[in-house]
């Protein structure tokens, strides 16, 4: 009896334990630069700024207002 309620108990502190919904590392455009293919991105849970260099290529379809994710960044 003791072990199904330690493994309740467990199993219980496992479900409550956070997890992030979504992985943060999106975000609007709010500036460009063409000298470097650089944006300027909003972070849409932090709400933080960062400066990210682009491919050309990249940089070309990455439009000012529009929500991009940045996928090799993790939150910032």
């Amino acid at each position: 009896m003791e072990k199904v309620i330690v493994i309740i108990a467990l199993l219980f502190l496992a479900s409550c334990s956070k997890e992030d919904s979504q992985p943060c590392n999106c975000g609007k455009i709010l500036s460009d630069d063409p000298n470097d293919y650089s944006v300027v991105i909003r972070n849409e849970c932090s709400g933080n700024e960062k400066k990210f260099v682009l491919t050309p290529g990249d940089w070309m379809t990455a439009y000012v207002g529009t929500d991009i994710c940045i996928s090799n960044q993790s939150k910032w």
